[in-house]
């Protein structure tokens, strides 16, 4: 395995705009897993499955996907599906779903094998715990609710839809619950990684911090 930079974080923390500038700033390739699960979700809605129905409609909707992120693209069965999965209904399927030890089973070996050939960035809520606990550098992003609630507000609004900041923080607070609270790989920080509160930092210097970091010996 080649060198893994993890880093993990509850939504609206940063995560992803931090794992592209440091990827891109050390030249080693860029996963987003969060877009992996909901291409995952995307698959299902159009399968007509529900979060309620049982694994074994979920497995035969698996066992015939297939889901490639690639140069910061997300493709289903061969059909970028970059656009179609930052909508506010594949937002919160991707949250239920994951939570299923199927979906993530499906996923681990998917991400795991990006760093067989290549250094990578990776950002998600299990990359530091449970797909790569053996990391080489690992790092937990933070924010207050109240940043976090802006930043995901803000998110949607550029992509042309509407999210109120009460809505936003709805949906943070219901998204924390669900991720810290899952039997299986539940969002917590490990000993090891170095744990950055955005809340009043500038992109700038969270990437100058983590740099900092990455760059310290061994």
């Amino acid at each position: 395995m080649k060198k893994v930079i993890a880093i993990d974080g509850p939504s609206g923390a940063g995560k992803s705009t931090i794992a592209r500038l440091i990827a891109k700033e050390l030249g080693f390739d860029y996963l987003d897993t969060g877009a992996l699960y909901r291409a995952v979700a995307l698959a299902l809605r159009n399968s007509g499955i529900k979060p309620e129905d049982g694994d074994d409609q979920l497995r035969d909707v698996l066992n015939n996907a297939s889901i490639i992120f690639k140069n910061g693209r997300i493709f289903l069965n061969n059909r970028d599906v970059s656009e179609d999965i930052r909508s506010k209904e594949i937002d919160h399927l991707s949250s239920v779903f994951s939570a299923k030890k199927i979906v993530r089973d499906f996923l681990l070996d998917a991400q795991r094998n990006t760093a067989v050939t290549t250094n990578i960035v990776v950002e998600g809520r299990d990359t530091t715990t449970v797909v790569f606990p053996d990391a080489w550098k690992k790092i937990y992003l933070d924010a207050s609710m109240e940043e976090r609630a802006k930043r995901r507000s803000l998110q949607f609004r550029e992509r042309g839809i509407k999210m109120s900041i009460e809505e936003s923080t709805k949906n943070i607070i219901e998204r924390d619950m669900r991720d810290s609270r899952r039997d299986i790989a539940p969002l917590k920080k490990p000993e090891d990684a170095l744990l950055i509160d955005s809340s009043n930092l500038s992109i700038g210097l969270v990437k100058e911090k983590i740099l900092e970091f990455i760059r310290a010996e061994p």
